[in-house]
């Protein structure tokens, strides 16, 4: 299994921090040369990799790390996403309800990301949080997480594990998911919840 994070700023800089402080190789990128994010990458860790927006898309798991808008140039970078599981850690805070039809964020973005096996997570956390060690005193910091695809819940469930986070599935997007989505100007009741699971 490989990864891709597509943005890099303070998010995508804070979801590489989370893989190399386990060693796993990742690859960065944006709309950017790779060159332009070689500095960064290398203070984050070496196996942090910056790597052209196609190169980056050829990855399994994808962790999608842009400004909501954005998502939809990263959208014509495949021609296909078909089979693609893709983390969306975006958050549409501040954009109003009609622009996305009244539906769930993320819904949006997997229309656009037609194809695409798309899982809610890694957005209800502060960048400057999700830098830091999940390992907190006798606990984990919690990540949530949802979908529409089982099979996808459990692929990214078991990366969560191996960055040393607890998963907690909502279930569904348009169901359990809401408690993560950020709807016009109000955040989701689990948004900015610091969480933990206690070691059993």
């Amino acid at each position: 299994m490989n990864y891709s994070i597509i943005g890099f700023g303070t998010v995508g800089k804070a979801l590489a921090r989370a893989f190399a402080r386990k060693g796993i190789s990742t690859a960065v990128a944006t709309t950017r040369s790779p060159e332009a994010l070689a500095a960064a990458a290398r203070s984050i860790g070496p196996t942090i990799v910056p790597k052209s927006l196609k190169d980056a898309l050829a990855a399994d798991v994808i962790l999608l790390a842009v400004p909501f808008w954005a998502h939809r140039d990263v959208a014509q970078a495949l021609p296909s996403w078909r089979g693609k599981v893709v983390i969306d850690a975006t958050n549409a805070y501040g954009v109003p309800l009609v622009d996305l039809g009244n539906l769930p964020s993320s819904k949006v973005i997997a229309n656009a990301l037609n194809g695409a096996r798309l899982v809610k997570a890694f957005n209800h956390l502060p960048a400057a949080v999700l830098a830091q060690d999940p390992d907190v005193g006798a606990g984990r910091r919690v990540i949530f997480l949802s979908s529409d695809d089982e099979g996808a819940v459990a692929t990214v469930a078991s990366l969560i594990e191996k960055l040393g986070y607890a998963p907690v599935s909502l279930g569904k997007i348009a169901e359990g998911g809401l408690l993560v989505q950020a709807r016009d100007k109000s955040w989701a009741p689990l948004i900015f919840q610091d969480l933990f699971q206690p070691e059993q």
